[in-house]
């Protein structure tokens, strides 16, 4: 029984093999397969890793982290499907396609491998990336072949754009967007346009791009054929394309032109604006261009009559004419009396005053004036004009009003190291000399006075041809050194206070604001000690000249004459003593003759004689 269960068993694989082969072999619909028992291994003689083996071998050998070319098969608004030969089709976010709008199905794309297989089970490639790894590479090639490139606007940054291209952000300058100026550019953002590599920057990786460098070149070819047919002088309608500080662009129908504000107005004007406004059709006449350059100098004023041409031919010089002040220079100041007619008041045509100063001080722009006219050149279209002239000159009778002699109140102007300009009138200013302020030395005239202040003085001298006038103050003021040299001769010893102590000694104060010198070795006090400031001591007078206004003192000369009388009567003293004592020594040898005449002159001794 045993040995039949056995066979039994054995013949039943062969059986079943047969059984499964049958079942694999036979036709059956796809929704009623088994695929149960063909994972079971049921219907299949050989393993099913082997089958899975053979599979693979008909697939491309895919590698992660590698870049492959692989075909578009489907594309929609958020994936775009792309098969690499692989089990699975890879889908890619649409976003990283948007720099090429023109993506359809069947074309040929590179794509980065990231993964075979994630979690569901899906190929998971990625465009960006693979345009990383090559757009270096790319950007050179295209940079040196000089090749146009596609690149997407990716956002607006500071003086520019930044352009997605071959994955790589470039910069793109705002002056590189158009030949034209761009005011708004937003309308650029999420765009894609055709760009020219300009710039690279190998060690830090930047590229700069230009899409006006595209339209330049196109626009070359045109410039040149129109500026083939320029004349001098030719008059044409232009566009205003821009306006700057020093002149206008205009747009001549594919080429530019610059009329330069000084080409814009006969008159004199601060900014181009108040002429011409952007996009106005204006007429201009070429006045010069440079073929080679490409440059056009182009005119707005030349189209009308020059104004000095249209001015009065009566005007002469000595007439008086009116008109506004339209530039303050230093120097003087330019009045507009027609637009485009202007004459210069020369800052010295403005007052009779002979004291210098500047244009402002009597006009300022938008004053309205009224001039003389000193001198006329119509063919260099010049004009000088006075102001001064339309008032009497202060200096015709100037003797007759400031006889010298006489004395006046006068305005302090200026103050210099050699004296003090003062005004007696508008118009009429003089010098007080340094040495004709004080009867006393002084180092600089601000010690006496400020400009501003109002100064007493007498008339001394004339310069009517240079209008000069020499004045005096202190000639006002009695002389103190007259009363000085009366009362303080050499020798007379005067009580006084010392104003101030300085290191060669101290200055002592006499009358009638008068100061004297004491040097430090005639300072010492009869203790040995130094005065200060403030003390009040008797001092002798050394040395007084007049002519040099000063007074030398001392101190010690009012004590040390009175110790010298008093050492010299003790040495006397001590003199006779010594006398005596000598005589009376020798008595004892003298003989009986001889005492009458030594006894008398013992007594001349005792008498001091």
């Amino acid at each position: 029984m045993e040995e039949n269960k056995t066979v039994a068993a054995e013949a039943m694989p062969a059986a079943q093999e047969e059984t499964k082969k049958a079942a694999f072999n036979a036709s059956v619909a796809p929704e009623n397969f088994d695929w149960d028992a063909f994972e079971k291994e049921d219907v299949y003689d050989g393993n099913i890793n082997d089958i899975a083996d053979q599979y693979n071998q008909t697939l491309s050998k895919i590698v992660e982290g590698e870049v492959v070319e692989g075909v578009v098969t489907a594309i929609s608004k958020r994936e775009v499907i792309v098969n690499i030969g692989y089990k699975s089709e890879g889908v890619i976010m649409a976003p990283e396609f948007r720099y090429n709008q023109d993506l359809t199905v069947g074309d040929k794309v590179e794509v980065f491998v990231e993964s075979t297989e994630d979690k569901k089970g899906q190929l998971i490639l990625s465009h960006k990336k693979a345009r990383q790894l090559r757009s270096w590479d790319m950007v050179n090639e295209a940079f040196n072949a000089n090749e146009i490139v596609k690149g997407y606007v990716k956002t607006r940054t500071k003086g520019g754009m930044i352009v997605d291209v071959f994955g790589i952000e470039a910069f793109l300058p705002g002056s590189q967007i158009d030949i034209k100026p761009i005011r708004d550019y937003d309308q650029y953002v999420d765009t894609t346009m055709d760009f020219k590599i300009v710039k690279i920057n190998q060690e830090f990786r930047n590229v700069v791009v230009s899409h006006k460098a595209l339209i330049e070149a196109e626009l070359e070819l045109q410039k040149s054929e129109i500026i083939a047919k320029l004349e001098k002088g030719q008059v044409l309608e232009g566009t205003v394309k821009n306006i700057t500080g020093y002149g206008v662009f205009v747009d001549l129908g594919g080429v530019d032109g610059l009329i330069h504000i000084t080409d814009l107005s006969w008159g004199r004007i601060n900014h181009p604006e108040e002429v011409v406004a952007l996009d106005q059709k204006i007429n201009v006449v070429i006045l010069d261009f440079d073929e080679a350059k490409k440059r056009i100098a182009l005119g707005l004023k030349q189209l009308t009559v020059h104004p000095w041409d249209a001015l009065d031919a009566n005007l002469k010089v000595g007439d008086k004419v009116k008109g506004k002040v339209v530039l303050i220079a230093d120097y003087g100041a330019f009045v507009e009396i027609e637009p485009g007619v202007e004459g210069l008041i020369h800052v010295s045509e403005m007052s009779w005053s002979p004291r210098l100063r500047i244009a402002s001080d009597f006009l300022k722009v938008g004053d309205e004036v009224e001039a003389q006219i000193l001198t006329l050149d119509r063919e260099d279209k010049k004009m000088s004009l006075g102001l001064k002239q339309l008032v009497a000159n202060p200096w015709e009778n100037i003797r007759e009003k400031y006889a010298v002699g006489s004395k006046h109140s006068a305005t302090v102007r200026n103050i210099t190291n050699f004296g003090v300009f003062a005004e007696l009138e508008e118009g009429i200013e003089g010098l007080v000399h340094i040495s004709d302020l004080s009867w006393n030395k002084i180092k600089h005239p601000s010690e006496l006075v400020a400009p501003g202040d109002t100064i007493e003085v007498v008339i001394l001298d004339f310069d009517e041809e240079n209008h000069k006038l020499s004045l005096g103050h202190k000639q006002l003021l009695p002389n103190p050194w007259d009363e000085i040299e009366a009362k303080y001769g050499v020798g007379t010893v005067v009580e006084a206070k010392i104003a101030n102590v300085n290191e060669k000694g101290a200055v002592v104060e006499l009358e009638g604001d008068v100061d004297a010198f004491c040097f430090n070795r005639e300072l010492v006090k009869e203790d040995g000690s130094m005065p200060a400031a403030g003390e009040t001591l008797a001092f002798k007078v050394t040395e007084l000249k007049r002519s040099a206004k000063k007074a030398t003192l001392s101190h010690v000369k009012t004590y040390a004459s009175s110790e010298a009388k008093s050492e010299r009567t003790s040495s006397e003293s001590d003199n006779t003593k010594k006398a005596v004592k000598k005589i009376n020594s020798n008595i004892e040898k003298t003989t009986l003759g001889d005492i009458d005449a030594l006894a008398a002159l013992k007594s001349q001794l005792e008498r001091g004689e």
